[in-house]
């Protein structure tokens, strides 16, 4: 069993250049979901589908976020089945594909979807209350995000049916009790959803831990602010950031000890 992603054979030669830019593309994903402190030791999942097939890649069962390369990530089809993987014992966890496979099959405008137990995201999970539209940040999610209550750990294929019931047409979600998923038509825009969940989850915790009286704007703004965020209004958001995030994820790679991600 390989200790390390360099102990995996380069795959790039391999696959099709759509599915090797795929497979950067997530590899990325993941070391940025790890740069930015979403992660939850080798749990959870990102996805992202390989255009012109059905088929979606996924992490192996067993890495850090932060060790995860382009060759080693699995390919499996919706219900789960491993189509390809790297020579390992690793295999994959059945939560990402009975959340993830749902929602890839019934959103044929997805190609990525995330979900975190970051400590923030669990924290207001647990909160009756929900996500508060008390920073510019959270507003963007004003009427704009489903909820899914807890039915336990995501290993019953019959529960795919309510999340995907609960996610909507909406791009960012509430597992109750659980954590933070979101999802979008490109890499780029699901990392930049989930990381502004996650900043308007932290403020929110740190605003009601001050124990003070919380500002809410008036409903009229919210409306206004959250429909300047929706996709078509201005720009797809994650577009634009997302050469920096490359940049730096390669000004790094050499400090952290552990293989580029697109290898």
């Amino acid at each position: 069993m390989p200790n390390y992603a360099t102990d995996f054979k380069c795959v790039r030669d391999d696959v099709s250049p759509e599915e090797w830019a795929a497979r950067v593309e997530l590899a990325a994903c993941y070391r940025l979901v790890d740069k930015f402190g979403m992660t939850d030791l080798i749990y959870n999942h990102i996805t992202a589908s390989i255009p012109g097939s059905n088929h979606l890649l996924i992490n192996l069962y067993g890495l850090l976020y932060k060790e995860i390369t382009a060759s080693s990530l699995a390919k499996i089809d919706l219900a789960g089945n491993i189509l390809s993987k790297p020579d390992t014992d690793y295999g994959i966890n059945k939560s990402g594909y009975v959340i993830h496979g749902a929602i890839h099959e019934a959103r044929s405008d997805v190609r990525c979807v995330i979900h975190t137990h970051s400590r923030a995201g669990m924290a207001v999970a647990s909160m009756a209350c929900g996500l508060l539209p008390m920073t510019q940040t959270s507003i963007r999610f004003h009427n704009h995000l489903g909820y899914h209550d807890f039915e336990g750990p995501a290993i019953n294929l019959e529960e795919r049916v309510r999340l995907v019931k609960d996610l909507g047409l909406h791009t960012a979600m509430i597992l109750r009790n659980h954590g933070l998923l979101t999802c979008g038509p490109s890499v780029q825009q699901a990392f930049n959803t989930i990381y502004q969940l996650e900043m308007s989850c932290r403020a929110q915790v740190d605003a009601m831990a001050g124990g003070t009286e919380l500002n809410l704007p008036s409903e009229e703004v919210l409306q206004h602010t959250a429909h300047l965020y929706q996709p078509g209004t201005r720009r797809p958001y994650g577009e634009l950031e997302w050469p920096a995030m490359i940049r730096l994820l390669r000004a790094e790679a050499g400090a952290s000890g552990f293989p580029p991600f697109d290898v």
